[in-house]
C-alpha cells in the first residue's frame, strides 16, 4: 500500500506523526494528532518531565499569560474538564466585565455582566497540566533532552524524514512520518530545511514592536479579598507607553508583569518595580504588589514584535510538513493572543484530518491546505496587533493602520461610558466575535456622533 494511503479506510489511522518541541504549540497539536496516528512521537530538546510546568526555552513563560474566551473554549474542547481542574488549584473563573479593572486610554471600562467567560492562571500550571494529559495518552511518545537535527525528504516536494539525537545516544537517528509538525518556536530551523532541499524559504511580514515586560509573582495575604481578578492598563501610541497587569491565579497568588515601550523598561530590582508601577494610571497594581511577598525571582523579557512566516503563499511548499505556534507566528505577547492562535491552528488541523479519514482521501495535499487554514486563523488577530504596533513609529504608518487606531480611540471614548459598546469591543478582543461587530451601523453612527461633536467644540 502507498505510503499517503495507509489510512485508505474510512476510521483507519495513518501510522506515524513527529512534532518537532513540546511546548505549548507541540502539546496541543500532539493532543490533536493522537486521535488520527498510532504513533505521535515528539521530540523535546529539553530534559522534561510528565509534571514540568513551563517549557523552559520561552522567553516569556514566566510572565503573565492571557488565554482569550475562544481559545480557553478551545482547550477545554481538547482536553475536557480542564477549565474545572485549574479551578480547583484556585485559578478563579469570571465574567471579564465584572471582575477587571480594566483602563482604558480614555478612562476605566465599565463593571458589568458581558457574558464571556474567561479564567486567569499561570502559564506554568497550564503547561505542567497539557504536559501530563499528553503524555498519558496511549499514542504519545516523548523523547526529552533530543535536538531535531534536521528534517529532510524521502521524495520530491515532501520533506519527512527526521534525523534527531538525545544528549546520551553516541549516534544520530533518524524516522520516517506520514506528517511532520514545526512546533520548534521562533527559534524553527524551517528555512535550513527547506534550503537543503532545494525548495524555495517562505518569505517573512515583520512588525516591529519593542516591549520590554518585567514580570513577577506574589503571594497574596490570607485576608485578602478584592473585587477584581484581573487589573489592566494598556499602552496606547503614543501617549501611553507604559503599561501592565496583575492577575489573580491558583494557590492564591497574583502574577504581575509591567510593561513599557522603547526606552520605558520596568526595573527588576524591587524598589525601581514598585516605582514603575506607582507611575501606571491605574493604582491597584501598585497596591496588591505592596500587600503581597513576592515570590521566586523578578523576570525580564525583550519582544521585538511580530513576524509571521507566509508558508500559505509559498507555491513550493513541500508536503508532510506543516507548522504551529510560534514557528508560523510570532504576536507581540501584550495582546494576549498567541495560546489561543495555537489552540485554534490544533483545532483546524484536526477538522482537517477528520475529513480525510473519513474521506479515505490519505495526506497529500493537507500540509498546503492546512497552512491556508492556519493563515485565516492569524489573520484578524494579527491585523488588530499589527495595527496598533505600526503608530509607535514616527513615520511611515499606513492609512489603514491610522485609520484602525483613530477608530479605535473613538471606541474606546464610547466604551467607557457605554456598556454595550464594552460589551462588543470585549467579545471582539476575545476573538468570540468578528472586528466587523464593532462597525455595526449602530455603533457607527455613535462613532461618528462622537467625532463629530469632538471636532466642533
Amino acid at each position: 500500500m502507498a505510503k499517503n494511503q495507509r489510512s485508505s479506510s474510512p476510521g483507519g489511522r495513518w501510522e506515524r506523526a513527529v512534532v518537532v518541541g513540546g511546548g505549548y504549540a507541540g502539546l496541543v497539536t500532539a493532543r490533536v494528532l493522537a486521535d488520527h496516528f498510532a504513533d505521535v512521537l515528539v521530540l523535546e530538546h529539553d530534559p522534561v518531565r510528565s509534571d514540568t510546568g513551563v517549557h523552559p526555552r520561552v522567553p516569556q513563560g514566566y510572565h503573565a499569560h492571557a488565554l482569550l474566551a475562544r481559545g480557553g473554549d478551545a482547550l477545554e474542547g481538547l482536553f475536557p474538564g480542564l477549565r474545572a481542574e485549574l479551578a480547583e488549584l484556585g485559578a478563579p473563573v469570571f465574567d471579564y466585565g465584572e471582575r477587571i479593572s480594566f483602563l482604558l486610554p480614555t478612562g476605566y471600562a465599565p463593571t458589568a455582566p458581558v457574558g464571556v467567560s474567561v479564567q486567569s492562571f499561570t502559564r506554568d500550571e497550564l503547561e505542567r497540566r497539557l504536559r501530563h494529559r499528553v503524555l498519558a495518552l496511549p499514542a504519545v511518545r516523548l523523547l526529552a533532552a533530543t535536538r531535531c537535527e534536521t528534517v529532510t525528504a524521502s521524495a520530491p516536494g515532501r520533506l519527512d524524514r527526521v534525523r534527531y539525537r538525545t544528549d546520551d545516544a553516541a549516534e544520530s537517528a533518524e524516522v520516517s512520518a506520514d506528517l511532520v509538525i514545526d512546533a520548534s518556536g521562533r527559534s524553527t530551523s524551517v528555512d535550513r530545511w527547506l534550503a537543503d532541499a532545494r525548495l524555495p524559504v517562505s518569505a517573512k511580514t515583520v512588525i516591529k514592536a519593542k516591549i520590554t515586560y518585567t514580570s513577577a509573582c506574589y503571594e497574596r495575604p490570607p485576608q485578602d479579598r478584592q473585587d477584581f481578578d484581573v487589573a489592566y492598563q494598556m499602552a496606547f501610541a503614543p501617549g501611553v507607553p507604559r503599561g501592565g497587569v496583575v492577575l489573580a491565579v491558583e494557590h492564591h497568588r497574583w502574577m504581575c508583569s509591567l510593561f513599557g515601550v522603547d526606552q520605558h523598561v520596568p526595573p527588576t530590582d524591587d524598589e525601581g518595580y514598585l516605582d514603575f508601577a506607582h507611575s501606571l494610571g491605574n493604582p491597584r497594581l501598585a497596591e496588591q504588589m505592596k500587600r503581597g511577598t513576592r515570590q521566586g525571582q523578578i523576570h525580564r523579557y525583550t519582544n521585538p514584535g511580530n513576524e509571521w512566516r507566509l508558508h500559505h503563499k509559498n507555491a513550493r511548499w513541500p508536503e508532510r510538513l506543516i507548522a504551529v505556534g510560534d514557528s508560523l507566528c510570532v504576536f507581540n505577547p501584550v495582546y494576549g493572543q498567541g495560546l489561543t492562535v495555537a489552540a485554534l491552528e490544533a483545532e483546524a488541523l484536526g477538522r482537517l484530518l477528520r475529513r480525510r479519514r473519513a474521506e479515505a482521501s490519505g495526506l497529500d495535499g493537507l500540509s498546503r491546505a492546512y497552512q491556508h487554514a492556519a493563515a485565516r486563523v492569524i489573520r484578524v488577530p494579527w491585523t488588530l496587533a499589527t495595527s496598533s504596533d505600526v503608530m509607535w513609529e514616527p513615520t511611515g504608518q499606513p492609512l489603514p493602520a491610522r485609520f484602525a487606531h483613530w477608530y479605535n480611540q473613538q471606541v474606546f471614548g464610547l466604551a467607557v461610558r457605554d456598556p454595550g459598546v464594552w460589551a462588543r469591543f470585549v467579545r471582539v478582543l476575545n476573538m468570540s466575535a468578528p472586528p466587523s461587530l464593532l462597525f455595526h451601523p449602530a455603533v457607527l453612527a455613535k462613532v461618528v456622533r462622537r467625532a463629530l461633536t469632538r471636532r466642533a467644540s
